[in-house]
């Protein structure tokens, strides 16, 4: 379950850039922008696979949201 986002999209997004405060943002080398990728998260693929009992059972110990671990 997301968390939801306590940023103001609608006023973000009104802004200009003269108007944002990037106070806290040191500036980015030349060289970041030569090496920057664009990415894009991938989908998720669902994945069915046996594993023994014990194996299960380790990462059932490992917290109430093992599922995610695995």
């Amino acid at each position: 379950m997301q968390k939801p986002s306590k940023t103001d999209w609608d006023a973000l997004a009104a802004m200009t850039d003269e108007e944002i405060d990037y106070s806290d943002s040191p500036p980015l080398p030349e060289t970041f922008f030569k090496h920057a990728k664009v990415w894009q998260p991938q989908p998720k693929v669902t994945l069915t696979m046996q594993v023994d009992a014990d194996i299960v059972e380790w990462f059932q110990n490992t917290g109430a949201n093992w599922e995610a671990q695995v």
